[in-house]
């Protein structure tokens, strides 16, 4: 015979039962918490649930799940007696699903005469028309529909609904993912070959190409220390391993992969994972895993300087929003931020296309004009010096000159204050934004390989390549702006990274010496090595980039009809206004700087001087690029330095790659950065704003802090470097 609190236990156990199938739609849910006057943080903390759980609940991305379900049923039965639903004649269409976590307008709904569907599904109904058990969509999950990210966002794929990633996690033995929109998967797989297999047949993650001849990104599952423990990997990596960036081959999770029949590439398991079967036809059939425990995100591009462990600590449901909107704006992670930077390039620019044999009615393989195509030969004034091309060329520990490399780098310049400067109070550092990717805008650069010029070549901007010429002749107190003569002593030269003025012959990037030209003054090249075929390689790169940061920046409340105090107002709140966006903003700049960086990667020390390594096999292994990007942006630079000085007679006293530091009467570029009589900016002076190649404030300090640094120092250091308001800030962008 059962006890009283037995029986009781049992009609508790219908009610919840009933419970869990009478919840109201998910309108209805957010429509009686209004009513009620309550937030999704105070239902969390009385529900012991997350603020984000009950917003994906209302949006009806996810229903709760016991014992949550029949408290939260309870709580709208009470709130439902209480605020009863206005009459109507006809049911209204339902709401958009639109995730809470996104922001901006939701698309107007069609109007219908009457729902397509209940406004509330029981579970019973909704276990019957689900996907099989093997499925991974959480009973009651609503499919995620994420907001257009940017204006050339199309329909969403249906290869890819639910995403370009997710995040996996273990909780109670329950394998969960959590994609983008707040969408979290049940996972069947208990190893990591089921795991892959599972994301290949069922779990529908990737992302449409960027380019109609690129390819689809495959999907990426970030693996957190508890599913690192689930599938029985190690929650770190030995020192070997970490010297190896693998797993040895003999450990269990690689042979199980061998065992199914998997691949691996030739990096092997290590944090950033590749794993796939062959392919089927033109379909790819490839996983990547990033192993987060493994330092597979560095916190240097993808998280905070001053919080290491954040991305270890974020809950899966933010990490993946933040890396699929990262995915959105800007393309799947492929590695480190320098790495994917150098993928967008390639996907939006692909090597090669399906071409139709006219004659045999079969497709072949074509290549792009206005793509890096094949691996050229390189110039050895162009190359780095541990490259095999400079073996037995100079002795060992030789120092090449500017006549024999071509040193094309960002400013790092540095001079005392005058006697005149010292008499203002502050030293106030200005910042470009997006420094690198907008130099890349509009430069043409080379698509093929060197062409080498001798006999004193004539001079033409128009081919892109490195020009043996002697600029030391080139005085800038000769040149007139605007009528006014500048200053030259106290600017840095635009031909050298250090500022210094050349004393003879050197090699220089094309734009370095179209710079000299603009000028006003006659080069005659010694030699050259230019390229015959040049294109704006770099022009979609730049623009994805662009709108990517713009986006992000106006999320935090940074838009581009900000000007003056509001613009530096809202730069100051910028993060703590959305601490997601603002980890966007460094990933986004960090994809920009090591992308660029990327074109002529050196040698990580796996190898000896002068032996070949991997990066050399690349097509886009191409530091001419790299050497044309850099001197655009300082030269770019120099150009902004001279008019300013000729329109306010205003000088630099430091700069470091694309910080500029000015001697103020103020602690604010407003009292600094030269203005038209209707306060705007002096026409091609810095011009403060959001866009690439304007500038934002980074920092000031005071003269006397900075006599201090040079008496303490000996003045071998670049304050520009030490000048920053965000000390978690990195060099340069």
């Amino acid at each position: 015979m059962s006890t009283e609190n037995e029986l009781f236990s049992a009609v508790d156990a219908l009610l919840e039962q009933v419970a869990q199938d009478d919840l109201p739609g998910p309108a209805e849910r957010k429509r009686l918490r209004e009513a009620a006057g309550l937030s999704q943080a105070q239902i969390a903390t009385a529900l012991e649930a997350r603020r984000e759980a009950v917003g994906n609940w209302e949006a009806g991305r996810t229903d709760p799940r016991p014992p949550k379900r029949a408290a939260y049923a309870r709580l709208l039965e009470g709130l439902a007696a209480r605020y009863p639903a206005p009459a109507a004649d006809a049911p209204a269409a339902p709401a958009p699903v639109v995730p809470e976590a996104f922001t901006g307008p939701a698309p107007e709904p069609e109007p219908v005469s009457a729902p397509a569907v209940p406004p509330s599904r029981p579970k019973t109904e909704t276990s019957s028309t689900t996907r099989p058990s093997a499925s991974s969509r959480r009973p009651g999950a609503k499919k995620a529909v994420a907001k257009k990210t940017t204006a050339a966002a199309g329909a969403v794929d249906p290869r890819f609904e639910n995403g370009p990633l997710a995040v996996i996690d273990c909780e109670d033995g329950q394998v969960s993912a959590y994609c983008v929109g707040g969408l979290v998967l049940d996972v069947p797989a208990k190893s990591i070959p089921a795991l892959v297999d599972w994301t290949l047949t069922e779990a529908r993650l990737g992302q449409a190409r960027l380019h109609r001849n690129g390819r689809d990104a495959d999907p990426i599952l970030i693996l957190t220390e508890a599913a690192l423990t689930r599938f029985g990997l190690p929650a770190a990596l030995s020192e070997g391993e970490r010297n190896a960036s693998r797993l040895p081959e003999g450990h269990k999770v690689v042979k199980q992969i061998g065992k199914a029949g998997l691949q691996l590439t030739q990096r092997g398991f290590g944090p950033w994972a590749r794993v796939f079967r062959e392919p089927e036809g033109s379909r790819r059939r490839c996983v990547q895993l990033c192993i987060l425990p493994w330092n597979a995100l560095d916190t240097r591009e993808w998280g905070r300087k001053d919080d290491p462990q954040l991305l270890l600590t974020m809950h899966p449901a933010d990490l993946a929003q933040y890396l699929g909107l990262y995915a959105a704006r800007v393309m799947t992670p492929r590695g480190t931020t320098a790495t994917t930077g150098l993928e967008l390039m390639v996907a939006l620019r692909p090597p090669t296309r399906a071409e139709k044999d006219p004659a045999t009615g079969e497709f072949k393989r074509a290549f792009n004009d206005d793509a890096l195509t094949a691996v050229y030969d390189v110039v050895e004034c162009e190359v780095p010096d541990e490259h095999p091309l400079l073996k037995d060329k100079f002795a060992r520990h030789h120092m090449r000159t500017p006549a024999e490399m071509l040193m094309e780098e960002p400013y790092d310049w540095c001079r005392p204050l005058t006697d005149d400067e010292c008499v203002n109070q502050f030293l106030v550092a200005v910042d470009l934004n997006m420094s690198f990717a907008a130099a890349a805008n509009s430069l043409t650069v080379g698509l093929n390989g060197p062409t080498h010029l001798t006999g004193n070549p004539k001079f033409d901007a128009s081919l892109p390549g490195s020009w043996l010429v002697d600029l030391s002749h080139v005085d800038l107190s000769r040149v007139s702006i605007n009528g006014r003569t500048v200053d030259g002593d106290r600017l840095p030269s635009p031909f050298t990274p250090k500022g210094d003025h050349p004393t003879g012959p050197a090699w220089y990037a094309t734009p370095t010496v179209a710079y000299a030209v603009e000028l006003g003054f006659d080069v005659a090249p010694l030699e050259a090595h230019v390229r015959t075929q040049s294109g704006r390689y770099l022009d979609a790169w730049y623009k994805r980039l662009r709108d990517a940061y713009v986006e992000t920046m106006a999320d935090m409340g940074v838009t581009t009809d900000l000007g003056g105090s509001e613009f530096l107002n809202a730069m100051g709140r910028r993060k703590q206004v959305d601490p997601t966006m603002a980890l966007l903003e460094t990933a986004i700049k960090a994809t920009a700087k090591g992308g660029i960086g990327k074109l002529r990667q050196r040698s990580r020390g796996q190898v000896p001087y002068y032996e070949e390594y991997p990066a050399l096999k690349r097509e886009t292994w191409r530091p001419d690029i790299r050497a044309a990007v850099l001197a655009n942006q300082r030269v770019g630079l120099h150009r902004k330095l001279m008019k300013t000085a000729a329109a306010a007679d205003l000088y630099p006293v430091s700069i470091g790659t694309d910080a500029i530091v000015y001697p103020s009467s103020g602690p604010s570029p407003l009292d600094v950065l030269p203005h038209t009589p209707e306060d705007k900016s002096t026409p091609g002076t810095f011009r403060l704003g959001v866009s690439p190649g304007m500038v934002k404030h980074q920092g000031t300090q005071t003269v006397l802090w900075a006599e201090q640094q040079f008496e303490e120092r000996g003045g071998v250091f670049n304050i520009a470097n030490l000048i920053k308001t965000d000390q978690s800030a990195g060099e340069g962008e």
